[in-house]
């Protein structure tokens, strides 16, 4: 288990957890942003991926979870420069009005239609 270094989790919190077999790792001294990046996405997982879904064992979640994070890192629209995804470079923009009125949009479902992908078809 992960946790702060508050004074609020005295020793014996520690021993009691150590005596059920849980390792405590503290935090690092003046980190306060240290485990806010990872707080947000498990937040962004549970809200879009696991409140929707029926786990049933070990290797469903582990599938549901690698969709996800592929999903997360490769499609999804972030609030950066232009919503662009983390792992591509920004999409053209169409400047051409004929092609902006004829827009072909392809849907994908991911998950069974828990996720959905959008694109430009060709």
């Amino acid at each position: 288990m992960i946790r702060d270094r508050d004074a609020k989790f005295p020793e014996l919190f520690d021993a009691i957890l150590a005596d059920a077999g849980i390792n405590v790792v503290l935090s690092g001294v003046r980190m306060p942003r240290m485990n806010s990046i990872m707080e947000r996405w498990v937040q962004t997982c549970r809200r879009e991926l696991l409140d929707r879904t029926l786990i049933w064992n070990q290797r469903h979640l582990l599938h549901a979870l690698h969709e996800f994070e592929q999903f997360y890192n490769r499609h999804r629209p972030h609030q950066g420069i232009a919503n662009a995804r983390p792992l591509y470079p920004l999409p053209t923009q169409i400047a051409d009005p004929d092609k902006m009125t004829r827009l072909s949009v392809r849907r994908r479902e991911r998950l069974g239609g828990i996720l959905h992908e959008y694109e430009h078809a060709a």
